[in-house]
């Protein structure tokens, strides 16, 4: 085209075009051979058009320069060879019409610079103004799996104009799939292939599109994929594709629950239903993470009354809400107290009389209550005191008291204090003051102000992520999990028991922040810091809960054990709350420390008390 250009405007454009037979075509067939082999060699077949800069204009114009040069060289070596041995080649030394105007090499060279260069210049115009609002809104992704689900995924994608996705291609642990085209899309190679394929095809996203994935294969996934900016989502249940329930906007993206959750809980719902509904229902601690979660599962078995206790104001009015929405027969009763307020415990229990009550309420937080002991004191095991009096008081068939796996040869005060709680209803319970069942589990993913959510938020602060120490591992489960397997002990018990729940295999925490950050679509180590900052006061490295140890034994749940304990004197245990309440407004951590260990024999402090 340049060289066209170059002709029409060395001839005026003139109707004849004698020039162009006779010159045009045969200089044409010279042309191109030169200026591709120039243009190859300079590299400018490498460059994306897309992102074309000043940077590539100088190197389209040098090319330019070196081709037409080359041109104008072999063009006048093969003219002089051809004229001395066989008479005139091209150029018509008659002044005839179609002598060669010599100005067509500087035109060529002018019009090759600006044709390839506005080519280029228009192809990221196109991208940048043209396309920026559709750019903007689609991702270029990846679909992992090339069965029935992906090509579910890929149909629906492709079939709806202005989807968020624009697929790039297929990815299959068949290598046999590798090449093989599903409407259009080529299946790029395997899970392995991914750092190649998203450097060479610029991806954004990975799209898991597999018929039922377990944690073990999205973690698969998500460590290959580590360190390549790549961003996970994952497409809905197989069982909504096969009822045709599937659309794009049920697609989303793959949290670190997928990664560590497990297989759904196997609940007795005959019994559950036959505990819990048309049955009052009193939760403590109704706001809280764990609390919340208690009152939707038995919200489910749809119980006569529930009555939300909460002193957060705020959290119970979330809560309250939620459920109201979402059973809208359900009779629920919003009360905001504090468990260390005795009367007006004693009035919501008395006037609303439960028979079940699940006793959420606490202080958890490890490092603040080494700082706060005497809060922890009054809260976790005053509060405690108070709930499971004023139950065995009011005749509560049952009481289900949610511990930690802290409370194991604690190490902390909050620990210590929930330890000393399960001893106080444990021997109540044995005294037949009621039936008090005790559950203890570790971390609960997602909960208010566990590793999760504060993860999350100094991912989007850029970082650093911070970890204590490189080698501290905890136990997690999901929050949904924890509230139905509380809800199945608390049917098991008959009363003094603690139960301890499977809480699978310890996960390193700096391990779950490198899969945090990369499901963030960020490199761990590069895009985000990852910080060590040292043991907190009351922290240790390795959590005991386990349902193998000697001190647990089975029940017929396979994810709740039962903690064989010691015998305690129950007269020694109110003495020493009593001690420990009446030190607990002094401010005297050392004496509440030391009143701890008294009672709690395995208690080693490791911060602020050591």
């Amino acid at each position: 085209m340049a060289l066209l250009a170059a002709f029409g405007l060395a001839y005026n454009f003139h109707r004849s075009a004698h020039w162009f037979w006779s010159l045009y075509l045969p200089m044409l067939a010279m042309a191109v051979p030169i200026k591709l082999a120039a243009f190859g060699r300079m590299r400018q077949f490498r460059g994306s058009w897309r992102y074309v800069g000043m940077y590539d204009l100088l190197n389209i114009a040098w090319a330019s320069w070196v081709g037409s040069f080359l041109f104008f060289l072999a063009f006048f070596v093969i003219e002089n060879f051809w004229t001395n041995r066989f008479g005139t080649f091209l150029i018509d030394r008659d002044d005839s019409g179609t002598r060669l105007r010599q100005s067509v090499f500087l035109l060529d060279w002018a019009a090759t610079i600006a044709l390839v260069s506005a080519c280029r210049v228009g192809a990221r115009l196109y991208v940048e103004e043209v396309r920026a609002g559709a750019l903007e809104k689609q991702s270029r992704v990846l679909i992992l799996g090339a069965g029935d689900t992906g090509e579910t995924v890929l149909r629906e994608i492709l079939r709806m104009p202005g989807q968020p996705y624009k697929v790039v291609g297929l990815l299959d642990d068949r290598t046999a799939q590798r090449g093989r085209t599903i409407h259009g899309v080529e299946v790029l190679g395997t899970p392995d292939d991914i750092a190649l394929i998203r450097e060479k095809h610029v991806i954004d996203e990975l799209l898991i599109a597999l018929p039922s994935p377990t944690p073990r294969d999205i973690r698969r996934v998500v460590e290959i994929c580590e360190g390549s900016n790549l961003r996970f989502r994952l497409v809905p249940g197989v069982a909504d594709l096969i009822d045709g329930r599937m659309h794009v906007s049920g697609i989303r993206e793959v949290d670190i629950e997928d990664l560590l959750g497990r297989e759904p809980v196997a609940l007795d719902t005959d019994a559950l239903a036959g505990a819990l509904s048309r049955k009052r229902i009193l939760v403590t601690g109704a706001g809280g993470s764990i609390g919340a979660e208690i009152c939707r599962q038995v919200a489910r078995f749809g119980p006569d009354r529930l009555i939300l206790v909460e002193q957060a104001e705020n959290n119970l009015f979330e809560i309250e809400r939620e459920l109201r929405f979402e059973f809208p027969r359900l009779h629920v009763v919003a009360c905001v107290a504090d468990i260390c307020d005795r009367p007006r415990l004693r009035s919501i229990i008395a006037g609303e009389r439960p028979v079940v009550l699940f006793h959420a309420a606490a202080h958890k937080h490890v490092p603040m209550m080494e700082f706060n002991p005497g809060e922890a004191v009054k809260n976790n095991i005053g509060g405690t005191r108070i709930i499971a009096d004023l139950a065995a008081e009011a005749g509560v068939a049952k009481t289900v008291m949610i511990s930690t796996d802290k409370a194991v040869n604690p190490t902390s005060v909050m620990g210590c204090t929930k330890r000393i709680a399960e001893m106080y209803v444990q021997q109540l319970s044995a005294r037949g003051g009621g039936s008090f069942i005790t559950v203890r589990f570790g971390n609960v993913l997602g909960s208010s102000g566990s590793v999760v959510p504060i993860f999350r938020e100094q991912i989007a602060r850029g970082g650093p992520v911070t970890v204590t120490h490189p080698e501290m591992v905890r136990y997690f489960m999901t929050i949904a999990e924890a509230a139905q397997l509380v809800l199945q002990a608390g049917v098991m018990g008959t009363g003094g028991e603690i139960y301890v729940l499977d809480m699978g295999e310890p996960v390193k925490i700096v391990d779950l922040a490198r899969d945090m950050i990369t499901l963030s679509g960020l490199r761990p180590g590069e895009d985000i810091e990852i910080v060590f900052t040292g043991l907190r006061p009351g922290e240790k490295l390795f959590e005991e809960l386990s349902m193998e140890g000697e001190d647990v034994s089975r029940t017929t749940h396979p994810k709740i054990g039962i903690w064989r304990h010691r015998p305690e004197d129950f007269d020694r245990i109110v003495h020493g709350i009593d001690r420990l309440l009446s030190l607990s407004n002094d401010g005297d951590a050392a004496s509440i420390r030391h009143e701890l260990r008294n009672m709690v024999p395995e208690y080693q402090p490791n911060g602020l008390g050591e």
